[in-house]
């Protein structure tokens, strides 16, 4: 890559950007040498890379790196058999720690994280805690050796502690006895590694012992008394013992760590690519920045792209296409509109994408892989080479127009600039136009209006334009593709305080030619900002829709819970109604089977009918005006001897023994239960049911005597239900066995966890009134998942 378009295009600042983000010095080296890359497979893959560290920032943090310090003069040292310092071993020992963190780090939470390309890193990682956790028993700081470090260092360092205590023992005696008067003060010091005291000079001859310093100005000596001379000796060799001890100690350290030099390098070459990795996605995440999207035909797409270094409260963004349709795209307008930050954008976004790094714009922008990036931008005149500024210019087009090829993005700032406009532009035409004709990307910048006609007139080269406000006198920073700017001098020369008089003189020294395109411009303009204007209503128009389709379906919803919510509740009560009128109905047979078995008179019979009768009453004016399923309302002339209908408020099924009276009420006969019910709670039956057939004759008395034989299956099968639903049904079924005069029913509830047939057993104790005895079935009748019951 062109090392001279990297400066140009500022590619070192994001690199120091960067750096910034990495915590260890292996990961900021590293990012100072990151450069674009021409292969797309291997720039896709740094992509992946930095958006994996990305999504992991957002989820987890950032993990740090700072234990990640240089190691491999240390690692050299160990593999030729040196001994490190006890700060090299710490430094090793951090970065194995650092290992182990980052890590933990990589580690998946629960298995619902999917995986991506950096758990490969994370997995290689080895901490070697047995010499981590060896090197931190042994070193406490990298001047102090730990007293547990070996046994021999102990019992060195306990016999200096002795010594010590013998020394100051006897100093002390002398400082505060005999010798107190010949003492400049009394305090005990030291003179080198021996122990002193301060002796006035005229007193020399009183204290025996080694001098060994002298104040000054000589009236004080620094005496070591001999009582503590060879307690001195034996201290000083126990400090030698001390240092042989300790490098002892060091050697063996390293000699543990030189076992394991591959596996602490590649510790560090993993954490110094990772840190680089995550000092991408932190950058990436700074910035706001999204992974483009790259090709090998050339095309630019970037939608509302942002220059990374400008403030990205106030930058405008930019919407920029170039490669498709048109491979030239000249951009014109006044100055400081952002002609040149456009350029820049494209060429920088090129370099930071083919880098691995995301872009600041939105996702499924889409970049191109150039093999180099060639850019002319800014003013190099040169006093030395005595060029100015189009020579300046000039040189620097030739030289990279060599190297030219349809693998390249090349960007022009002012074209033809600085010289005479006429000649300016027409080489600008020419240069433009040879690299038009051999399809190679290029972005110019222009104050000609000759390029403006060119790219109006030649397939394949387009204008592009940056929007100038002319009423506040600021450009918008917006660029317009496929619009040519104006320059505004007029305009702007006009709201500066230019008289008119002098703008319509120089208006007069314009070409006809010049003058209507100029015009034509000015259409452009105000039909475009009608366009836009147009658009912003469209716009605001499909956001109220949107607005207003949105509050239509949460009041759908809402409509939708609260109709769930309504038969939820409405089938609960049905439930309750249904187990009451089942105990009602269960009261009701046990009160009918002591009839005529006891002493109950008719009148008690009729008296507890009538109570029935009005509870069902009272349970029916209760009910809910909807019903899921609403019958059909029946007139008195409907019904026919002999009909079968339903009893709704019992759900039993019965027949019309006698026709509607004056009151509307019918008398049905359900089993061996009688009653009149109004006609509102029956339901004539389409069909009877498959197990009920009826004969009927005419008596000499005119009644309708009726004759009834029931087909009740001998087997009722529970297989899959819950106790509660086996034993209703199990309650009904008895009760159509006993009317059918079944002497013995089969009950197959199966074995499973016994739960069903302790249950159906449960029950049977207690019908003692309908069920003689009960067993479990023998071998050929079922075992165990079968009960056998014998009815009275």
């Amino acid at each position: 890559m062109n090392e001279k378009t990297l400066y140009k295009l500022e590619y070192d600042k994001i690199i120091d950007l960067l750096t910034e983000k990495a915590s260890s010095f292996g990961g900021r080296s590293r990012c100072r040498r990151l450069k674009p890359m021409t292969s797309i497979e291997k720039i896709e893959a740094a992509q992946q890379e930095t958006e994996a560290a990305f999504q992991r920032i957002v989820k987890k943090g950032r993990p740090s790196f700072g234990g990640c310090a240089p190691v491999n003069e240390s690692l050299k040292r160990l593999e030729i058999g040196g001994t490190l310092g006890s700060g090299e071993l710490l430094r090793i020992c951090r970065l194995l720690e650092n290992a182990g963190q980052v890590k933990a780090y990589g580690r998946r939470e629960n298995g619902d994280e999917s995986s991506d390309c950096l758990d490969g890193y994370f997995d290689q990682l080895t901490p070697i805690l047995p010499l981590t956790s060896e090197i931190r028993r042994c070193i406490l700081e990298e001047d102090e050796i730990s007293d547990d470090a070996s046994p021999a260092l102990r019992q060195i360092r306990r016999q200096i502690g002795q010594i010590n205590d013998k020394v100051h023992a006897t100093l002390s005696g002398m400082v505060n006895g005999s010798l107190r008067t010949y003492l400049q003060d009394p305090i005990i010091t030291m003179r080198g590694d021996r122990y002193c005291i301060p002796v006035k000079s005229e007193h020399r001859s009183q204290v025996p012992g080694m001098i060994h310093d002298q104040s000054s100005t000589g009236s004080t000596l620094f005496i070591e008394p001999m009582a503590v001379v060879k307690l001195n000796n034996d201290l000083k060799e126990l400090y030698g013992k001390e240092q042989e001890e300790i490098q002892v100690i060091l050697a063996r350290l390293s000699a543990d760590a030189a076992e394991y030099t591959d596996t602490i390098h590649t510790d560090h070459t993993l954490l110094t690519e990772l840190d680089f990795i995550f000092a991408k996605g932190a950058l990436a995440l700074e910035m706001n920045a999204t992974a483009p999207i790259f090709n090998t035909e050339g095309r630019i797409h970037i939608r509302e792209g942002r220059h990374p270094l400008l403030d990205k409260k106030k930058v405008v963004p930019i919407t920029i296409s170039l490669g498709d349709t048109f491979d030239l795209l000249i951009v014109t307008g006044p100055n400081t509109g952002g002609k040149t930050v456009s350029l820049k954008t494209v060429g920088l976004f090129t370099l930071m994408g083919q880098a691995g790094l995301h872009i600041p714009a939105l996702d499924r922008s889409e970049l191109a892989v150039f093999h180099n990036v060639f850019a002319d931008i800014g003013d190099e005149q040169s006093i030395e080479q005595s060029l100015s500024t189009f020579s300046s210019h000039m040189t620097n087009i030739v030289s990279f127009l060599r190297h030219v090829d349809e693998h390249s993005l090349v960007l022009f700032d002012e074209l033809g600039a600085g010289t005479d406009p006429t000649e300016g532009a027409a080489l600008a035409i020419a240069i433009l136009d040879g690299l038009h004709r051999r399809g190679i990307r290029t972005m110019a910048t222009t104050h000609y209006s000759e390029l403006k006609v060119y790219a109006l007139s030649t397939p394949g080269v387009e204008n592009a334009s940056c929007e100038f406000d002319v009423e506040s006198l600021r450009p918008t920073y917006h660029l317009l593709i496929g619009i040519p700017g104006k320059s505004n001098a007029f305009a702007i020369a006009g709201k500066l305080g230019l008289p008119q008089e002098v703008i319509e003189e120089a208006k007069k020294h314009l070409s006809e030619q010049d003058e209507s395109f100029e015009d034509l411009l000015t259409d452009l303009e105000v039909s475009r900002r009608t366009i836009e204007k147009e658009q912003d209503e469209i716009a605001a128009y499909r956001r109220e829709l949107e607005r207003l389709k949105e509050e239509t379906q949460k009041r759908q919803e809402k409509l939708e819970e609260q109709r769930e919510r309504i038969l939820r509740e409405a089938n609960e009560k049905a439930h309750a109604i249904l187990l009451e009128a089942k105990e009602t109905a269960d009261e009701t047979m046990r009160n009918f089977h002591k009839f005529g078995k006891e002493n109950i008179s008719a009148a008690d019979m009729e008296r507890e009918r009538e109570k029935l009768r009005k509870k069902m009453e009272a349970a029916r004016s209760g009910m809910t005006e909807h019903k899921e399923t609403p019958h059909k309302i029946h007139k008195p002339e409907d019904f026919k001897l002999g009909e079968s209908v339903k009893v709704l408020s019992m759900n039993l099924t019965g027949t019309v023994v006698s026709l509607p009276d004056a009151k509307g009420r019918v008398t049905v006969q359900m089993g061996i239960l009688r009653s009149q019910l109004p006609i509102s709670d029956l339901e004539i039956l389409e069909e009877k049911p498959v197990y009920l057939k009826k004969t009927a004759r005419q008596t000499t008395k005119g009644k309708m005597k009726m004759g009834k034989s029931m087909s009740v299956s001998p087997e009722i099968n529970l297989l899959g239900k819950t106790v509660d639903e086996a034993v209703a049904e199990l309650d009904k079924y008895l009760d159509d066995a006993a009317l059918a005069h079944l002497s013995s029913v089969r009950i197959v509830h199966g074995k499973g966890t016994g739960a069903l047939r302790q249950g159906v057993h449960d029950y049977l104790r207690r019908q003692k009134k309908r069920v003689k005895s009960f067993r479990l079935g023998a071998f050929g009748e079922g075992d165990a998942g079968v009960t056998i019951a014998e009815l009275r």
